[in-house]
C-alpha cells in the first residue's frame, strides 16, 4: 500500500472496530480521525475535509446510509468507502452513495487495495458515483393514530419540508414530487427502519436530512 499520507475519517459506532482500523491505517502512514456516528462525522468534516471516508452503514442516530448521501452532495471531492457486515461481496449495495464497499469481518487485504487505488495520483480526476443516481436516505415513521408509515423529505431545490406517505409495499428506492416546486426527489428508506418502523405521536415534528 502507498505510504502517501492521506487524511482518513473512520465512522463506526463500535469503538473496537474503529480503533483497530485506525491503528492499522496509521501504521501505513495515514492521518486518521474517528467518529461514532453520522452526526459526529459531519462535525469532523467542518474541521477538515478528509480525503477518504470509511463508514459503517448500520449506526444509531444518523446512519451511514444517510451520512453518505449527504457527503456525496456536499463533499464530492472525498472518496467514500462503505462498510458493513450485513451485505456480502465487493459490490456497493444498491442506492448507497459510495465509490467502493468493504465487507466487515473479512480480511483487510481488499480494503487496503481499495485505499491504495484511491491514493494514486492518476485517480485524482476519476469521477465519483453520480449524485443524480444516489437517493436521499431517510428514516420512516408510523403515525400513532392510523399506523400509516411516512417520511419527512427536504426538497434540495426550494429547501421546503413536506411529508410523504408510504404505500403498503415499501420498496428500497422511491420517488416523490415536491409539493411546492414540483422537483422530483429520489429517496430510500434507512434499512433499520424497514424492519421496525419507529412510532411517534402525530403532532411531533419529524426531521429528514437535507442533502444540501
Amino acid at each position: 500500500m502507498s505510504r502517501t499520507a492521506t487524511n482518513v475519517l473512520i465512522v463506526d459506532d463500535d469503538h473496537a472496530v474503529r480503533s483497530s482500523l485506525a491503528q492499522i491505517l496509521k501504521h501505513f502512514g495515514h492521518d486518521v480521525r474517528m467518529a461514532s456516528d453520522g452526526f459526529s462525522a459531519l462535525c469532523e468534516f467542518r474541521l477538515a475535509i478528509p480525503d477518504i471516508l470509511l463508514s459503517d452503514l448500520q449506526m444509531p442516530g444518523m446512519s451511514g446510509f444517510e451520512l453518505l448521501s449527504v457527503v456525496r452532495r456536499r463533499f464530492p471531492q472525498t472518496h467514500v468507502i462503505a462498510m458493513s457486515g450485513a451485505f456480502q461481496g465487493a459490490l456497493v449495495p444498491v442506492g448507497v452513495a459510495a465509490d467502493a464497499f468493504y465487507q466487515k469481518g473479512t480480511t483487510l487485504g481488499p480494503l487496503l487495495e481499495i485505499m491504495n487505488a484511491m491514493t494514486q495520483p492518476h485517480r485524482a480526476g476519476v469521477a465519483r458515483s453520480s449524485m443524480a443516481s444516489s437517493p436521499v436516505w431517510i428514516p420512516a415513521y408510523v403515525n400513532g393514530t392510523n399506523d400509516s408509515a411516512f417520511v419527512t423529505i427536504v426538497c434540495h431545490e426550494c429547501l421546503r419540508t413536506f411529508p410523504q406517505q408510504l404505500g403498503v409495499a415499501v420498496s428500497l428506492i422511491q420517488e416523490a414530487t415536491c409539493k411546492y416546486c414540483s422537483t422530483a426527489i429520489r429517496f430510500a428508506i434507512v434499512q433499520s427502519a424497514i424492519s421496525g418502523l419507529e412510532r411517534h405521536e402525530p403532532a411531533e415534528v419529524l426531521r429528514g436530512y437535507s442533502p444540501l
